[in-house]
């Protein structure tokens, strides 16, 4: 976690250690068949650290050209820009860069490789739901990704997963160009890329599993940390219910648009019926609400 007043969450730390840890293993499995697949140390090292790097590195440009988000001033957001700093103040932070996305979608997402490189993005819908404690709530809620740092780990963790899912889907026409002469020379028949491709789903697949098993619990850990911050996690409650209720009213089009950074939003982009809410980044809003129930009576405890 970066030094910041959000209270440290140990078990968020055990699964970002353990899911980095996968994701490394499972990175020098897949260089491995891309050098395989392209008969070149060079090239298969190249593809898969370049692009890892290079989505690592652009994950917040690439985050906010996805939903057409803009960078927007102090002068262009005044009340947006006096929320965050105010929280980044309070929570002695790096005051990220902020974005607005002009669409009915009601959401907010962070992204970014380090606290000092990073973004928090909302997009006009959600300003126009939310009341001021409310988008302070949800505001709050991503600056505790940011501190937290779980933001890189689910950029290279759907790195991985893009680039598996690419080769996936175009492997056979990857196959015939790069490795087309040595299948002929082996008279391989195109097995060797056969077997690239199902490592490739394999890599996809438990890619998918690790970023699921921290992508539901970094939600409830920044639902707490930013709930904790503002001491009011009733104002993060009732946004969480704003947000999810108006969600099934956007139309599917909007929705299908905006899917691409599901793991990166406060609440993802499907109503809560559609089949895919069976593969959700997210726990429950009933699991959430619960969460935010007890810091609420913790609080005043206290």
């Amino acid at each position: 976690m970066a030094r910041s007043r959000f209270r440290p969450d140990h078990g968020l730390s055990l699964r970002m250690g353990g899911v980095g840890l996968g994701l490394g293993a499972l990175y020098v499995a897949f260089a491995v068949a891309l050098i395989y697949a392209t008969s070149s140390a060079v090239l298969g090292i190249i593809v898969a650290v370049g692009f890892a790097f290079g989505q690592w590195y652009f994950s917040d440009k690439l985050a906010l050209k996805s939903i057409g988000g803009q960078e927007v001033s102090p002068t262009q957001a005044p009340e947006l820009h006096a929320m965050i700093d105010r929280l980044v103040i309070l929570a002695d932070m790096p005051k990220p860069r902020v974005a607005v996305a002009v669409t009915d979608v009601p959401n907010a997402f962070a992204t970014g490789r380090t606290p000092h490189h990073s973004v928090v993005c909302v997009t006009t819908g959600i300003m126009q739901r939310l009341d001021a404690d409310e988008l302070e709530g949800v505001l709050a809620h991503e600056l505790a990704h940011v501190a937290n740092r779980d933001v890189s780990i689910m950029t290279v963790a759907s790195s991985l997963a893009i680039l598996a899912g690419f080769i996936s889907r175009w492997g056979f026409y990857l196959g015939g160009l790069f490795g087309g002469n040595r299948n002929r020379d082996n008279n391989g028949g195109g097995i060797p890329f056969f077997v690239v491709l199902l490592i490739s789903m394999a890599v996809y697949f438990i890619s998918f599993l690790l970023t699921r098993a921290l992508s539901r619990y970094r939600e409830l850990s920044a639902d707490r940390s930013g709930a904790f911050l503002t001491g009011r996690p009733s104002a993060l409650a009732s946004a969480l219910t704003k947000i999810s209720g108006d969600m099934s009213r956007i139309p599917q089009t909007d929705l299908r648009d905006a899917q691409a950074l599901n793991a990166f939003f406060i609440i993802p982009a499907f109503s809560r019926n559609s089949a895919a809410a069976l593969f959700s980044t997210h726990p429950p809003l009933e699991q959430r609400l619960a969460n935010l129930a007890k810091v609420g009576a913790e609080l005043s405890e206290a």
